[in-house]
């Protein structure tokens, strides 16, 4: 699974960093997550194609999480896009849907598909599956968890051997998932594999002051993907406005038991982020402060 940081920043774009989006890739599949402004010039200069976008899920509708709607979907259209794009958000997602088309004045080439969304409801892919969180920021925002299937159990020939499977196409057959004829016995793959392995799992918390609906939803989460708007001299400010400190998204990693947290939506009256990344290290080690268009690797365990 791959995470591009596409957009860090807080509510208005500065040099160093873009509002907020996050691209999700994993096998066959990519999915954003929030598309500020500028979102498809961030694409521009990563390794990712925008072109290959599935999905794009929005947290809540303030400008600096969906402004970037119009124009990416417009340059898909000059690109020459023909399949399907589906985009999924709280209340106020058609209104987005609907004017990124108005207003551009132009004819749209390729299906373009909305859904609202609330809180529990599940978006499936091939593999994965999308849920719906809710958090504290706006009556209808949202945070996402992804996270893939189960994965099949891992094949155990010896246990194969003794039941008298033969090695060779036999052995391919049962780690496929279908069952085998030995001398008229009939063996299937669960008797032969591995518990199911737990899938790849994301949690993103789009604004949000620190929740406990969404720090329940994001348990055991291999990447924690807070915002963290200020560092906790200003918490009371940060919270006033519904946003969290980074030492507060620490704090929601550890109860999640998180493997990795990331910090975004980073206010733009930090040049200098090593206040925030301190505190956020002095509650869960394992956090990290992304600049735009890095691009972070999360293996399996």
């Amino acid at each position: 699974m791959e995470l591009l940081f596409l957009g860090t920043g807080g509510s208005v774009p500065t040099p160093d960093r873009n509002t907020m989006a996050l691209a999700l890739r994993n096998g066959q599949h990519m999915l954003l997550f929030d598309c500020g402004e500028g979102t498809q010039r961030q694409f521009m200069r990563s390794r990712f194609s925008f072109m290959r976008l599935d999905r794009v899920f929005i947290t809540h509708m303030h400008g600096d999480h969906f402004l970037g709607v119009l124009g990416l979907v417009q340059s898909m259209n000059f690109s020459g896009r023909e399949r399907p794009l589906e985009l999924f958000g709280p209340k106020g997602i058609e209104d987005v849907a609907r004017q990124s088309v108005m207003l551009g004045h132009f004819e749209l080439c390729f299906p373009l598909y909305w859904r609202e969304l609330v809180p529990g409801d599940v978006v499936h892919g091939d593999g994965y599956s999308v849920t719906a969180v809710p958090t504290s920021h706006l009556p209808h925002s949202l945070g996402y968890v992804y996270e893939e299937d189960e994965r099949p159990g891992r094949f155990d020939p010896q246990k194969a051997k003794e039941m008298g499977v033969p090695e060779g196409p036999m052995f391919s057959r049962l780690q496929d998932g279908r069952p085998v004829v030995v001398e008229g016995r009939t063996i299937t793959p669960d008797q032969v594999m591995g518990p199911p392995r737990k899938g790849m799992k994301m949690a993103y918390s789009g604004d949000t002051l620190p929740d406990k609906r969404f720090i329940q939803a994001a348990k055991g989460s291999d990447a924690m993907v807070h915002e963290a708007t200020t560092d906790s001299s200003l918490q009371e400010k940060a919270n006033q406005y519904m946003h969290s400190t980074a030492r507060q998204a620490a704090e929601a990693a550890s109860q999640a038991e998180a493997r990795r947290l990331f910090l975004v939506h980073i206010s733009g009256r930090y040049e200098d982020t090593s206040s925030l990344l301190n505190e956020a290290r002095e509650v869960f080690p394992e956090s990290y402060l992304p600049n735009d268009l890095d691009l972070v690797e999360i293996k399996r365990q």
